[in-house]
């Protein structure tokens, strides 16, 4: 990968990006014990923090008007990218559009991008935790095309669309640059698909570290370590972060009306990941 380069780690909100952030922290940085999920935002920033946009346009903001959120994403990016002494991973939920007329993704700035993908259905529950918000108002969020996410105390607004434009942004085009991971893998064959990721990233681990960084970034970890240390990252309205991370939870949390519109409106791009499940 090029030097003082970003690294994208994208997904669609709440599909296994903090996860994958902390399997790579372990990886390279091969602790004895495990590290609190907020020293995973110390090696991977995230893109729209308030800071990188004061810093690029060298202004204190109250008001985060959308457009100017827009024309300022690429030098947000370059401070992003000159802060680290090699190439950096950056959580992002940005969809891969145009927004205002300016791209989400400066590729003057970018190496590579992992894109976790997670089962809608799946996502909704999660999500409606995450924001506090009903479960029938984050399938309405996850169905408009061109959603955009408010600016936040410590963030800018930022486009993330549908749940399927933003998949298909990001996949549409394979890429020998990129490289696409479903959460049910990772949860089910972790050793298999993290180490898929591994050799994407050109990296030869041994197996003792390897096997670290999956015991250190696992799911119970994660959740163990959140109990004990607490996240920043957990919003106010969540009870935990880590809430189960469970596959196929959405059968137990979803009714049928709320299923079925996440799969009549996203079943092209389910259908591409093996998520429209038998009936539907």
């Amino acid at each position: 990968m090029t030097s003082r380069k970003i690294i994208w780690i994208a997904s669609y909100p709440k599909s296994g990006n903090t996860w994958t952030r902390a399997f790579l922290l372990h990886l390279f940085m091969n602790p004895k014990q495990p590290f609190s999920p907020d020293e995973i935002g110390a090696m991977s920033p995230l893109d729209t923090m308030r800071l990188w946009f004061e810093q690029a346009s060298g202004e204190t903001w109250d008001v985060w008007e959308e457009a100017k959120v827009a024309r300022l994403r690429s030098a947000a990016q370059r401070e992003i990218a000159k802060h680290a002494p090699d190439s950096i991973f950056v959580k992002t939920h940005c969809a891969l559009m145009s927004w205002h007329g300016h791209p989400a993704i400066d590729a003057a700035q970018t190496a590579g991008a992992i894109y976790i993908v997670r089962n809608p259905l799946d996502v909704v529950a999660s999500y409606a935790s995450h924001s506090g918000q009903g479960l029938d108002r984050i399938v309405e969020v996850m169905n408009e095309d061109g959603h955009v996410l408010p600016g936040l105390k410590l963030q800018v607004p930022h486009l993330i669309g549908s749940w399927s434009q933003h998949v298909l942004s990001w996949t549409a085009r394979p890429n020998p640059a990129l490289h696409v991971m479903r959460y049910e893998d990772m949860v089910e064959r972790p050793a298999e698909t993290f180490g898929g990721l591994v050799r994407f990233l050109g990296l030869k681990p041994p197996s003792e570290r390897m096997e670290r960084a999956l015991k250190f970034s696992s799911f119970e970890t994660l959740r163990a370590m959140e109990q004990r240390d607490g996240f920043a990252e957990r919003t106010e309205k969540q009870e935990r972060f880590f809430r189960s991370g469970k596959v196929g939870g959405w059968r137990r949390e979803l009714n049928d009306d709320q299923a079925r519109s996440i799969v009549g409106t996203h079943r092209q791009q389910m259908a591409r990941f093996d998520y429209v499940p038998q009936g539907y």
